[in-house]
């Protein structure tokens, strides 16, 4: 009888880089022949993203949406590089993931000084959901994948956070992003804990130390 192999489900993120690995492959060999290394790429990223956060805050949606856009293929250019130079390595993975958490936060910060000089309180509550639930997504599948469980599972992933945020910012009606984000990342969470708390009532029962 044939092995049946499980495959882990990809998500919508792990779909674009196969869809566009015909772009990244050549993108990636031509800043490696440069001499750009794959962290200073993942750092330029931030800095952009950064620099748009800092648009926002000034109320120049349009410009710091279209910033933010122009930086979000960094984080797929920065894994590709390393996999082309075969120096993917775990502190590579570190950097970029928690890189990935600072962009996404200084996003919002820029959104939150904006509002808070407006003195918008639901939008600052909507920022404040957004931003917890954008972090507890990826929290969910750290401390999941420390379980040994796959939780790659859910809604609205970092690549989806991102088309639902910028181009909401370009044409400048950040709050429908923000209401879709404080209810979508959570729930995305949520699908996370659900399926992690399934997953753990198929083991069974650990023995304790000791007995």
């Amino acid at each position: 009888m044939e092995k049946t192999i499980d495959r882990k489900p990809l998500t919508f993120t792990d779909r674009l880089r196969v869809w566009f690995k015909w772009l990244l492959d050549p993108l990636g060999a031509f800043f490696n022949r440069i001499g750009i290394h794959p962290i200073l790429m993942t750092l330029m990223g931030f800095i952009g993203t950064a620099a748009g956060a800092t648009l926002l805050a000034l109320g120049q949606m349009t410009w710091g949406g279209l910033l933010i856009l122009f930086t979000v293929p960094f984080d797929a250019l920065d894994g590709t590089m390393a996999r082309l130079r075969n120096e993917a390595t775990d502190w590579g993975a570190f950097v970029d993931s928690v890189t990935d958490r600072y962009s996404e936060l200084v996003i919002y910060l820029g959104l939150l000084i904006y509002y808070l000089n407006h003195a918008n309180k639901i939008a600052c509550a909507l920022v404040f959901l957004s931003a917890a639930g954008t972090m507890l997504v990826p929290y969910t599948k750290a401390k999941a994948d420390a379980l040994k469980i796959d939780a790659n599972v859910g809604l609205l992933t970092r690549a989806e956070r991102y088309l639902v945020l910028a181009p909401c910012l370009v044409f400048r009606i950040p709050l429908v992003a923000l209401w879709a984000l404080a209810v979508l990342t959570n729930f995305t969470a949520l699908q996370r804990i659900m399926h992690v708390r399934q997953e753990a009532r198929r083991r069974p029962p650990q023995s304790k130390l000791g007995a």
